[in-house]
């Protein structure tokens, strides 16, 4: 039996104990990993985690990721013992502890700051919503990735501003997602020194032991990434965990892996190795034999020990106290030395941006051939990121196709320091790896980067995870995808996103812009960069679109609005209205002619954003589409699914009812009818109907 006065015991007991109570009261949750993993972050956070509980947010603190999510009682009874105090913006103004013995009481209940997956924004000291797994280790790449750069950018001989350390606690599951592969492969080659994975590897998943889908030598695996390994046989030795990190922290020039043989249920001889400490409810008989083993009173719910607490403060609190006022006092020098780069710090600290940031924003020309958005998008980013130092990104292995290269002098490309680059670049070379990319872009926006990662539109259903998590978490991320519809031409229906639009539509928080021309990409981005909480999908297409003449027809600054009146029947009352996204508005632009030769008004509403529409008011939209107005005609390159809503229900809905084919854009468009003849006949049909 463990002895009941060691007080790192006590603690340790006492963080199995409150998940138990909290899990056996909400009737749901995981007990195993709690168990399990205990001494392991109890270890970390006691003696090596460099985080003040009195400032959770505090730049240079060393980040804590559970990947493994569904242990988010382990994470909780950490916050709470060793008193992370609570940010007042998370928690409306109040002045309270990040986690209350009340909230592990209502764990996994409405209103509790404990759920059943830790949430970022939700709960002071959460640094990533979790709980897919691999998530929160590939996030954690990403927040190194911040970690290196913002030490290579800022730190000077004097000051070292910039040196956390990131880790990450995975399990068997993490491990088996293909996410974790991309976003450890990549880790390696940047030599992400400052990241550390502890996978805790108790061999047990909800349909039962590993064994029976999982026989791999992960060791070997990360030997063969290129990451440190060192292993851990007796998860309760302290000494052995201690021995681990020191390992690390000694590791100057990879990522290391902590490989944990730890045993699920430990502690409990009843539940150990049991699949049912997984996934399955534990009875309230079991949890108070497990009490008595560890000498607990077993009628005692919710217990914390005398000097636990205090325990906490003594060791991680007073050292990460001692280590902020050091680091504050630091960054007070640094100020007084550097006060541009000491308001770049500032600024990224508190998501502003500088003044003039979009002063340079190119204007187009009119032009009837025009440009195709990606080549304007790509003019408009370098543009910015000339006057945002920390706007940074790059493309899974396609920047050359998406044009999000930044080229002017001094970018450079962000990789571990040798002949091709360095922790300063700007530029990154994510490789074929789309949903790694995206977690690590969400991590970088974790750390106050201003963050991009681009790709093919019909790719994103790679990284589908972190793009939802982005949105989950209310990151200001950006994502720019390019090759948005059929345009794509003779790569195929497997290059030729359908319903990839929709799908991100239908993702709560996130907004999409599909800009029509190289002005409304322009516009794209300073309603994007001006997004502190909301991820921004700027979708671009491959072809040349029109340049409109802004003179003429109404500014590209409206897409601010989500969708507005480009060009308007002379006498301000037409008889059906066209409505196009992206590439479409210049279909509608020309069908506009062909229908007033035939002596029939139309307005042409050019709509990039479904929900930069929805947040205008009630005036405005029927002002731009007016309810007396029924004759309507939607026109798409994708999915038709939820356009009915702005045809109504006696218009027309362009859309695509199948694949795509692989052909010349001009021969698919003609195929699909995609064509200002169609658009036009499509404008009589709904006109026929209103008459009806």
């Amino acid at each position: 039996m463990p002895d009941p006065t060691d007080l790192d015991q006590l603690a340790v007991n006492t963080i199995r104990l409150l998940a138990g109570d909290a899990i056996i009261k909400a009737k749901s949750g995981h007990f195993g990993t709690p168990m399990g993993a205990a001494p392991t972050a109890y270890a970390l956070w006691q003696r090596y985690l460099r985080y003040d509980p009195a400032a959770p947010g505090w730049m240079n603190r060393d980040r804590f990721v559970l990947s493994a999510g569904h242990a988010s009682m382990l994470l909780y009874g950490l916050l709470h013992l060793a008193g992370v105090k609570g940010d007042p913006e998370i928690y409306g103004g109040a002045d309270r502890p990040a986690v209350t013995l009340d909230d592990i009481q209502h764990f996994r209940q409405a209103g509790s700051r404990c759920p059943g997956h830790p949430e970022h924004g939700m709960t002071s000291g959460v640094e990533a919503t979790t709980g897919p797994l691999g998530q929160g280790v590939a996030t954690s790449v990403g927040m190194a990735i911040a970690g290196k750069w913002l030490a290579a950018t800022y730190n000077t001989p004097e000051a070292t501003l910039f040196d956390y350390n990131v880790y990450a606690l995975c399990g068997d599951g993490c491990m088996m997602e293909g996410v974790s592969s991309e976003a450890a492969s990549l880790a390696a080659h940047l030599g992400l020194s400052n990241l550390c994975w502890i996978y805790d590897s108790n061999r047990v998943t909800i349909e039962g032991h590993t064994d029976i889908a999982y026989s791999e030598d992960v060791a070997a695996r990360f030997l063969a990434y290129g990451w440190n390994v060192t292993t851990v046989a007796d998860p309760n030795d302290l000494t052995l965990l201690d021995r681990a990190y020191q390992t690390f922290l000694r590791t100057n020039d990879r990522p290391t892996l902590i490989l944990v043989h730890s045993h699920i249920g430990y502690g409990a001889p009843h539940l150990q190795d049991s699949p049912k400490a997984h996934g399955e409810a534990v009875t309230e008989d079991e949890l108070k034999l497990t009490k008595q083993f560890f000498g607990f009173d077993p009628d005692k719910t919710f217990y914390v020990p005398d000097g636990v607490k205090q325990h906490f403060a003594a060791n991680m609190g007073a050292r990460g106290a001692a280590a902020h006022a050091a680091w504050a006092k630091l960054r007070e020098a640094h100020r007084a030395a550097h006060p541009d780069k000491a308001a770049e710090i500032d600024a990224i600290e508190t998501g502003a941006l500088p003044e003039g940031w979009d002063a340079s924003l190119p204007v187009f020309p009119a032009d009837p051939k025009g440009v195709a958005t990606r080549d304007a998008s790509g003019k408009v980013l370098n543009a910015l990121a000339e006057r945002i130092p920390w706007l940074m990104g790059g493309a899974a292995d396609l920047a050359p196709s998406t044009k999000t290269n930044l080229t002017f002098p001094g970018a450079g490309s962000f990789e571990a320091p040798g002949p091709i680059g360095d922790y300063q670049g700007r530029n990154f070379h994510f490789g074929i790896r789309e949903h790694a990319m995206v977690a690590a872009v969400n991590g970088m926006a974790l750390c106050g980067l201003r963050a991009y990662g681009s790709g093919f539109l019909i790719f994103t259903d790679y990284a589908r995870g972190a793009i939802r998590l982005s949105a989950l978490m209310e990151l200001g991320v950006l994502h720019v995808w390019t090759h948005d519809s059929i345009g794509v031409g003779e790569d195929g229906p497997t290059h030729q996103p359908i319903e990839q639009l929709l799908s991100l539509r239908a993702i709560p928080g996130m907004v999409v812009i599909r800009p029509a021309d190289a002005n409304e990409t322009a516009e794209a981005y300073r309603v994007a960069l001006r997004m502190k909480k909301r991820p921004v999908a700027i979708v671009c297409s491959r072809q040349p679109l029109p340049t409109v003449d802004r003179t003429q027809f109404a500014p590209a600054s409206m897409l601010a609005k989500g969708a507005y009146v480009l060009a308007d029947a002379p006498d301000g009352k037409p008889a059906v209205i066209l409505i196009g996204t992206g590439s479409e508005v210049g279909l509608c632009m020309a069908a506009r002619e062909l229908l007033a030769a035939d002596g029939i008004a139309a307005r042409v509403v050019s709509m990039p954003s479904w929900e930069l529409f929805d947040a205008q008011d009630a005036a405005y939209q029927d002002s731009v589409i007016p309810p007396d107005v029924i004759a309507r005609v939607t026109v798409e390159e994708a999915s038709p699914l939820g356009w009915a809503r702005f045809a109504g229900r006696r218009g027309v809905v362009l859309g695509m009812h199948s694949f795509g084919l692989s052909a010349p854009i001009a021969v698919v468009a003609e195929h699909f009818g995609f064509t200002p003849a169609r658009v036009a006949e499509a404008a009589k049909k709904a006109i026929a109907n209103a008459a009806a």
